[in-house]
């Protein structure tokens, strides 16, 4: 499928895309996106990362609107710092599912986000936070991470490879949660049918936007039913070989700025006049209540 002629929306992932290593964002890619902005088009972060982990970054690339978060489950308000919608993942449905991926292969390691905006994301003994950046809290026992709702469960095995993992867990669990597999060492179960597209979906309605005419960046399998419901996805030269083979095109790495590559060729005759479509798309009123 060929670039929308028209992006009026970017949706970006984070780590492994838009985020360096280093959890920074590169001077050219905050250009690249002004740009953009500047040309009438919106920008939305689209991640894992729940909404508490997200504030700096949204402040860093001063958003003001939405945010996509919690892989899914959370669609944020930056200005107004509040859940315009949200999804818990049922913690009995949760204890279940960690229940029989343990039955099928041993052991496993469990973290949770809780829900909410200021939700914390406690690890139980044993667990390895991928993003030793990233806050967390630790719990004596596993019991202690149901304590409060949640949005998620990120799960790491001591032996299987991630994707081994996400596949057994997906052959054990069934309907009870989704699987999604978000970087290294990050299989995720998330409320059933909840991905980053239903998140993207709800966020872009409020916003007046289509599917055909946004333009999608990622790099891991949660951003496969994302780069589905866009009408261009990018995948970075860092990205997992599924999400390449969904992927309308490939673009640098996120070490390399690869995002600001395809802006600046999107966006590189328009970025300077600042077209204003603000009327075009005002806002919706979102049809599911939090």
């Amino acid at each position: 499928m060929a670039a929308p002629t028209d992006c009026s929306l970017i949706a970006t992932d984070l780590d492994g895309t838009l985020l360096r290593g280093d959890d920074t964002l590169s001077d050219r890619s905050l250009a690249a996106l002004a740009g953009a902005e500047r040309a009438g088009a919106r920008h939305l972060v689209v991640t894992g990362r729940p909404a508490p982990r997200v504030r700096s970054l949204l402040d860093d690339l001063g958003c003001t609107g939405l945010a996509v978060c919690g892989q899914g489950a959370q669609v944020y308000d930056a200005a107004a710092r509040r859940m315009l919608w949200s999804v818990r993942l049922d913690r009995e449905l949760a204890e279940t599912a960690l229940g029989k991926i343990e039955a099928e292969v041993g052991e496993v390691y469990a973290a949770v986000d809780q829900d909410g905006v200021d939700g914390l994301t406690l690890i139980e003994p044993g667990y390895r936070m991928p993003h030793p950046t990233l806050p967390s809290v630790r719990v004596e026992r596993r019991d202690d991470l149901w304590a409060r709702p949640i949005s998620k469960v990120l799960l790491r095995h001591p032996e299987l490879t991630d994707d081994a993992l996400a596949v057994a867990a997906r052959f054990v669990i069934g309907s009870l949660a989704t699987v999604t597999m978000s970087g290294p060492g990050t299989v995720e179960l998330q409320p059933c049918g909840v991905t980053k597209a239903t998140g993207l979906a709800l966020a872009a309605e409020h916003l007046g936007l289509r599917p055909e005419d946004t333009v999608a960046f990622g790099d891991m399998p949660n951003d496969v039913p994302m780069f589905r419901w866009a009408g261009h996805g990018v995948a970075m030269a860092n990205a997992h070989p599924e999400l390449k083979a969904v992927a309308d095109e490939v673009t640098l790495s996120n070490e390399d700025d690869g995002v600001a590559v395809v802006l600046e060729r999107l966006f590189g005759q328009t970025a300077g006049l600042g077209r204003q479509r603000s009327a075009q798309y005002a806002p919706k009123t979102l049809s599911i209540e939090p």
